[in-house]
């Protein structure tokens, strides 16, 4: 049987029925499904299931893996795709809960090939469920409960039956001691990923019986834990990891990184950055006992870097392939070092390090010419020579970060869009740049991403030329440009059908004639529209028509949308899984027929809603409560609305987020 791997599917069993012809009579199976895995497109493969029968039962039993936005198609998806389902991603079905949780298990009953669940933030889902999980899946090798607030020791002991587990992300679990780590490492010996960041009661206990228990471990996740230079001696005792992050880790210092000087050079990637308590000669030891490192993160830790630190970096000379130094003090000179002692980086982070130069940038590139992503974030002493001297040695770069370099200017850009054609990423937010730096960038037909934030001078001109040649482009941020007007979006839309995510944030010359353009964007995922003073609800129902895949919208400080605009969202938009509408111009029945309506609607932001009276806030929570997981409410609402109420949102695991934030005009 051929295996297909299958990409996200949003679930829906609203479909036409397919056509009464049956190519599986002259088709085997197999041989259709070989023809659906050739099919890039999702919605394409889709489109597929509808031309037979044949080609409907060859997805049926070859899907793969099965992504479900919605909780009222998830038993019924189940039982359809049980066959060979593998891999299921509920992180983005609102309301599921034990109950809902363990039905749709049972849909599958005797049939279940699951091998990796992911339940990220369904708060709702707790011991009981798991337990279904692992009765009703013995094949069971990953389980994501990452975000899961609530999840705690009880929900660890059941996944502890899972012995045939292998990887399981617990981040930010925040009822997590060291009782429930305990379980899985005595359950789970087998372990080889784990991920515990932010479990903030887990102690050295916790991790010491860990590294007893698993000792297959490979990546270990232990950021902003607790710990003490102890679990650092433990972790060491791991012969095969391989990947360790542990970021923030505050009580861990030089004496603890000496630990891991002394182990069997297993180590290919460890991220010590914000560990406030070491320095220099803790990091040393790190690659003087690591020699086959290939990624190094050391960033945000303190000040200055030793000499010692960088010439050590010759020991890796071999093997290191990135290197992050975010937040420090790195002259030309120790650029040049790593230039001569790590020439087959692929990827250099400097991101606020004020004091890097031209003559540093030079000196790096000139033998690291391997580079592909360059982050220059803040690096506020760049001028055009750093650009010249990238684009005349970097040939293969495909991302450039440069966020608030404010000396570079047109002309610097000029040569990385004639020298670096691979680039698909650049960043160039709060930089001194015109149109005719787009002109430069257009060259690259290979971007995906072009960031413009701030970036006063950029007018419909620039945007009409990306157009006409990045038509592979899927982000971009347009903050504050505020010269760009209808026209300007006209091109994009024309011209970059792809763009999944569009930021136009305060480009306050944009109208409703703008957004008739942006709904042609049939792609389009994520769309900001923060404080466009001139759209009204006209404008939004079209987005909301044109714009059916969309998913996370913000319309904060929209001041002319009203009702209007929510109606249509609630009737088109039923994938819209994020909204903000603080300071907008809604009632409470716009706001009640939203939260009620929209299936998928996980997160709201409701601000300075001064049309809707508090008896519409309580009747609109009541109705989205089970599905909604984070929320923003002025602080003034929270001793107005029923106890009983916000006792509900926090039991199905609703992080609210009380503000306090006097009503402002639109600045």
């Amino acid at each position: 049987m051929v295996s297909v791997p299958r990409g996200d599917a949003e679930a829906t069993m609203n479909r036409p029925r397919p056509c009464d012809s049956d190519m599986s009579t002259v088709f085997s199976l197999d041989l259709l499904a070989n023809i659906l895995d050739r099919v890039s497109d999702p919605r394409d493969r889709k489109s597929c299931r509808l031309v037979c029968h044949g080609f409907l039962r060859a997805e049926e039993i070859h899907r793969r893996s099965l992504r479900v936005l919605r909780l009222e198609v998830l038993p019924g998806l189940l039982r359809r795709y049980a066959a060979g389902l593998e891999c299921l991603d509920l992180s983005a079905c609102p309301a599921l809960d034990d109950r809902a949780f363990s039905a749709a298990l049972a849909a599958g009953a005797g049939q279940w090939r699951l091998r990796s669940v992911s339940l990220s933030r369904a708060s709702g889902v707790g011991w009981r469920g798991l337990a279904a999980l692992v009765d009703a899946c013995p094949r069971l090798e990953a389980v994501d409960l990452s975000h899961c607030v609530g999840v705690g020791d009880r929900e660890a002991a059941a996944l502890a039956n899972a012995a045939g587990l292998r990887e399981l992300r617990l981040d930010k679990c925040l009822g997590l001691t060291d009782v429930g780590l305990a379980k899985v490492a005595v359950g789970c010996a087998g372990l080889e990923k784990l991920g515990i960041k932010w479990c903030l009661e887990i102690s050295d206990i916790g991790i010491d019986l860990l590294a007893k228990k698993c000792q297959d471990l490979k990546e270990l996740d232990i950021s902003y834990l607790k710990i003490s230079n102890r679990s650092i001696n433990s972790i060491s005792s791991l012969g095969k990891l391989e990947v360790l992050n542990m970021v923030g880790c505050s009580f861990v210092d030089d004496e603890g990184l000496q630990f891991l000087k002394h182990r069997n050079n297993s180590l290919r990637s460890i991220n010590i950055s914000r560990c406030e308590n070491v320095t220099s000669s803790g990091l040393t030891s790190v690659i003087e006992g690591n020699s086959g490192l290939q990624k190094l993160n050391v960033g945000d830790c303190f000040p200055e870097l030793a000499s010692l630190f960088f010439s050590k970096l010759n020991d890796l000379k071999d093997s290191l392939t990135v290197l992050k130094l975010d937040g420090f003090q790195v002259s030309a000179s120790s650029l040049k070092i790593i230039g001569l002692n790590c020439k087959n980086l692929a990827k250099i982070g400097l991101s606020k390090c004020q004091s890097v130069t031209d003559e540093g940038i030079f000196e790096l590139v000139a033998n690291c010419v391997h580079l592909t992503t360059i982050d220059l974030t803040c690096c506020h002493l760049l001028t055009d020579r750093a650009l010249i001297s990238i684009g005349d040695q970097c040939k293969k770069l495909r991302c450039l970060r440069l966020e608030s370099c404010n000396l570079i200017t047109d002309k610097g850009l000029e040569c990385i869009g004639t020298c670096c054609s691979s680039l698909e990423e650049i960043d160039l937010t709060d930089c001194s740049l015109s149109s005719t730096a787009m002109k430069y960038l257009s060259q690259c037909s290979k971007l995906v991403v072009l960031k413009l934030g701030l970036c006063y001078m950029i007018s419909d001109e620039g945007l009409v030329l990306l157009a006409s040649n990045c038509k592979k482009l899927r982000e971009l941020d347009l903050y504050r440009c505020v010269e760009i007007t209808d026209d300007g979006l006209a091109a994009i839309a024309a011209g970059c059908k792809k763009i999944q995510k569009l930021n136009l944030c305060y480009c306050t010359k944009i109208t409703d004639g703008g957004l008739r353009h942006v709904s042609r964007l049939e792609e389009l995922r994520d769309l900001e529209l923060r404080g466009l003073c001139h759209v009204t609800s006209s404008g939004i129902a079209k987005i909301a028509m044109g714009c059916r895949h969309l998913s996370e919208l913000d319309l904060k400080r929209c001041n002319l949308v009203d009702d209007g605009g929510l109606f249509a969202l609630a009737q088109y938009t039923e994938n819209l899984r994020q909204i903000n509408i603080s300071y907008c111009s809604i009632s409470g029945t716009g706001l009640c027929m939203l939260l009620g309506t929209l299936k998928c609607l996980q997160d709201v932001k409701l601000v300075h809603l001064s049309l809707v009276p508090i008896e519409w806030f309580e009747i609109a929570l009541r109705a989205s409560y089970e599905k909604l997981k984070k929320l923003k409410l002025l602080i003034g609402l929270r001793n107005l609305l029923s106890p009983l109420l916000i006792e509900k949102l926090h039991s199905r695991g609703c992080r609210i987020r009380w503000v306090e934030k006097p009503f402002a005009a639109r600045r």
